[in-house]
């Protein structure tokens, strides 16, 4: 059998389900943070930082070189680095960390506003993964390895009370919360209904299609979604579209015709169409019943999802 450690290509499990806010004995809950979800692989002489998409992190999180210095033993944690700003997490400025290249620019951002990461699982301890053990022996292990710092933390959790924990972060405008079983194991790479997500406000992941300038200085991002193979028309968002994030979509490569499969609605003429490589997430209140979404604002560009993983859920 292959070392987990070795091959460092492990994908972390995944939430399957939103629901509504709920108490349970044999559950526990933690904070949702928002920021990128990663592995770290952790030993005296390693200190290796990993996407989902199994990308390295590490070039761009300078302030993360020493994180291998405050875990007792070799260990593979599953986690998400985030950055604070005004007290709270922002993943607009983690995603730009994500996307960063320029060494000077990183360094500065390091010292403004530096990335943490919070260890949410162990997967692998000492010699041997331990995904095969229930979660909250998982846990034990965690807060058995991992010396606190400033720039690693165990996530905390509490047990049953799942409802109190969101209607705090609703007070403290948070992301959410995330119920797990007591008893889950970890499989990697796959949804688990053993997972669960409670969240303040919806979000989804977008194939970003073209843009549209329109009045007041203002830009829409045409959106799809695939449906099964097909690349399907999924409305515009045109709040948040600003700044680095618009650079970026600008500098994809343009293509004469839409990119979608069907015909697409009236009010895209002047669209600027895009090769569908780029993936966006628009948090919003909700679907309506046709489909689009109420309030949508863009949250950020994403690197760590494929185009065709974006699929059309309503």
């Amino acid at each position: 059998m292959s070392d987990l450690f070795e091959n460092k290509n492990i994908a972390p499990m995944l939430i399957r389900d939103e629901v509504e806010p709920f108490d349970d004995p044999d559950w526990i809950f933690e904070l949702k943070l928002d920021g990128i979800r990663s592995v770290a692989y952790l030993d005296k002489s390693t200190n290796e930082m990993k996407n989902k998409r199994n990308m390295r992190l590490s070039p761009f999180l300078p302030e993360l070189n020493g994180m291998n210095k405050q875990v007792r033993q070799r260990c593979v944690l599953d986690g998400e680095l985030f950055v604070m700003k005004d007290g709270a997490p922002d993943f607009e400025e983690m995603q730009k960390r994500a996307i960063m290249t320029n060494p000077v620019k990183i360094k500065l951002s390091a010292e403004r506003l530096p990335v943490s990461f919070v260890a949410y699982d162990i997967l692998y301890y000492k010699d041997k993964e331990v995904m095969s053990l229930p979660l909250l022996e998982r846990k034990k292990l965690l807060d058995k390895v991992v010396k606190e710092n400033e720039r690693i933390a165990v996530s905390r959790y509490i047990e049953k009370e799942g409802t109190a924990l969101f209607a705090l972060t609703q007070e403290q405008k948070l992301e959410g919360v995330v119920g797990k079983r007591k008893t889950s194991l970890y499989y990697p790479g796959k949804e688990t209904k053993d997972w669960v997500k409670i969240k303040n406000m919806l979000d989804d992941d977008f194939v970003v299609c073209g843009y549209i300038y329109k009045e007041g200085h203002m830009v829409s991002v045409v959106l799809g979604q695939y449906d099964e193979e097909k690349l399907v028309y999924k409305g515009h968002v045109t709040f948040g579209v600003r700044g680095d994030n618009f650079k970026q979509i600008k500098a994809i490569e343009e293509i004469p015709q839409p990119p979608f499969d069907e015909p697409i609605p009236s009010g895209n003429e002047e669209a600027h169409w895009l090769k569908p490589v780029l993936v966006c997430t628009v948090k919003f209140m909700e679907y309506t019943n046709t489909g689009s979404m109420r309030q949508p604002v863009l949250k950020g560009l994403r690197n760590d999802k494929l185009p065709l993983q974006c699929k059309v859920k309503i």
